[in-house]
């Protein structure tokens, strides 16, 4: 296909994308000092679903999205705080010509278009607006107005005489809205309250689609949309309807894993490299799977009918492939057909297995380790930050790792003897002490995630503490972190946050109280505390710059 120069259009609204990560949204509302809108960048994760949703999952998008930021624990609401690069801008135009290019391909476009051209070698107005406003309302998440459909029909028609072809017109036209900011970025528009005097909230447009990317990780439906322009979602019946039908749909599991994934930062598996003369089977797939693993398995326990989140720490229950099977030395038969991917199984733990909960499973376990072994510390502070909401202070600087490094060391054998060496030091002490008795719980099972039962040939003391409560193994941690107060108040910080997009104002802490309480009252089930959390005029309430955040730790 003839590459063709960007329109007017494409110019102005790249000069505004490169801004707009301080930019506000849509019409202020006055006074001058009331909130403005919150704007986030699309994560690479949700692009890449919209597009398989519009276009099919069979649609290549290449190139390489600029890293997602991570704030206070979550890209959910680190994507509230960054823009994009020129660098980035090139990117995603590059991704974009390769995605309009794909589905107005001559195999593809027919399960796309409303229309046929009067002639596939000249320009048509007519069919063109169909496409344009049809694509343009689900990639903005409203309708496009007439300036916009007017514009992007204009250029579609120049470049089709250009090109003599409609297909390639349309399709630059399709790519100038793929790199839009309207598209690349969530624009939550706010409006006065008349609930609430002095108050503002989202308008209904910008509600649908907090509700949509909280509860299912992608764009709003068409029910959702025509919901929200109808003023349904601003009364208490017409949200409830809404966001139950969205609880009730399958694509709730969706929404699930987008959080967890998101709490438990498991995109850090992508990374995760291991020393493969130590872990030979310790590869790419491996990571991958074993991320699949904790997501699968938490999806299973909290959607369960009356299921309860604690349970993630203490199931026995989970999903393997043949692959991931040998690392928790499994005998699971591979009848898949050769080069199939590997097939998914439930298996279930034996009582007496020392596995129990995700905090034993691959994924948390070699992303917390080094390269070529253990690490209790990182263990630790994973389990202190992530799942329980507290703060860990760096390591002062300078400190030598020498003690805790050497494996080979004959007078500290294991982890423990080495990192008690390591922490007589009074500047390492007390980082040590809230972090190492929890992470050594978990040496039995090493940097890879296979288990063992000594280090060096010494056997391994797993004993601990966690907040005064004791316990002699992984799986007694397991429990003991499933009946930790921070526990379950720690997920509901989270989920608020990624929910809103931003950490709650302490104008907020007693709605998050409230939430807490009721997540105690409802056992823990995760479904019930999303449902609250959607119908909650507290939860579509704009902030206002002056208001301060809470913190998560």
């Amino acid at each position: 296909m003839k590459r063709l120069s960007r329109p007017a259009v494409w110019v102005f609204g790249a000069a505004a994308l490169l801004g707009i990560g301080s930019a506000t949204a849509g019409n202020a509302p006055t006074p001058s000092d009331a909130p403005r809108g919150k704007v986030h960048r699309l994560t690479s994760t949700q692009y890449a679903g919209i597009i398989a949703d519009l276009f099919g999952s069979n649609v290549n998008i290449g190139g390489r999205f600029e890293p997602d930021q991570r704030v206070d624990g979550l890209i959910a609401v680190g994507s509230g705080q960054v823009s994009v690069s020129s660098a980035g801008l090139e990117q995603y135009d590059s991704m974009a010509r390769s995605i309009a290019s794909q589905v107005l391909a001559p195999d593809v476009r027919k399960s796309v278009m409303p229309c046929v051209p009067a002639a596939a070698t000249a320009p048509d107005d007519a069919c063109a607006a169909k496409f344009l406003a049809k694509t343009g309302a689900a990639l903005f998440r409203r309708a496009l107005t007439d300036t916009e459909l007017k514009e992007q029909v204009t250029a579609a028609n120049r470049a089709a005489v250009k090109a003599g072809d409609f297909y390639t017109g349309l399709s630059l036209a399709l790519s100038s809205l793929l790199v839009a900011p309207e598209f690349l970025f969530r624009i939550e528009e706010v409006e006065a309250d008349p609930d609430v005097k002095g108050g503002f909230r989202l308008n209904a447009s910008s509600k649908a689609q907090r509700l949509s990317f909280f509860l299912w990780n992608a764009l709003p439906d068409k029910e959702l949309m025509t919901a929200a322009e109808k003023g349904e979602l601003n009364s208490t019946k017409g949200l409830a309807k809404q966001v139950d039908r969205m609880l009730a749909s399958p694509r709730l599991e969706d929404g699930v894993r987008a959080f967890f994934d998101d709490m438990l930062r498991l995109d850090g598996m992508d990374s995760v490299v291991k020393d493969a003369t130590i872990f030979p089977k310790f590869d790419a797939q491996i990571g991958a799977d074993a991320r699949e693993q904790t997501l699968r398995t938490i999806a299973n326990v909290v959607l369960a009918p009356k299921g309860d989140y604690r349970d993630i720490f203490t199931t026995k229950k989970t999903f393997l492939t043949p692959k991931l099977a040998s690392i928790y030395r499994v005998p699971l038969a591979n009848d898949a057909p050769i080069g199939a991917p590997d097939k998914w199984d439930a298996y279930e733990f034996p009582a007496n297995d020392p596995r129990a909960g995700i905090l034993m499973q691959t994924a948390f376990l070699t992303m917390n380790s080094h390269p070529g072994r253990t690490s209790a510390t990182l263990r630790g502070k994973a389990l202190r930050e992530v799942i329980l909401c507290q703060s860990v202070p760096p390591p002062p600087a300078n400190v030598q790792f020498t003690i805790v490094q050497d494996t080979t060391n004959p007078q500290y054998k294991t982890a423990r003897a080495r990192l008690t060496a390591h922490s007589q030091s009074p500047a390492c002490a007390g980082c040590h002490k809230i972090v190492d008795p929890i992470g050594l719980a978990l040496e039995n099972f090493d940097g890879g995630g296979a288990f063992r039962t000594n280090e060096n040939g010494v056997a391994l003391d797993t004993t601990g503490e966690l907040d005064r409560v004791k316990f002699t193994n992984g799986e007694e941690l397991g429990k003991v972190v499933r009946d930790n107060a921070a526990t379950t108040a720690c997920l509901v910080q989270r989920m608020s946050a990624y929910g809103l997009g931003q950490t709650p104002a302490q104008g907020q802490a007693a709605w998050i109280d409230g939430l807490k309480e009721a997540f105690a009252k409802d056992g823990y089930n995760v479904p019930a505390l999303m449902r609250r959390l959607a119908t909650s005029p507290e939860f579509y309430r704009a902030v206002s710059a002056a208001e301060k955040t809470t913190s998560t730790h």
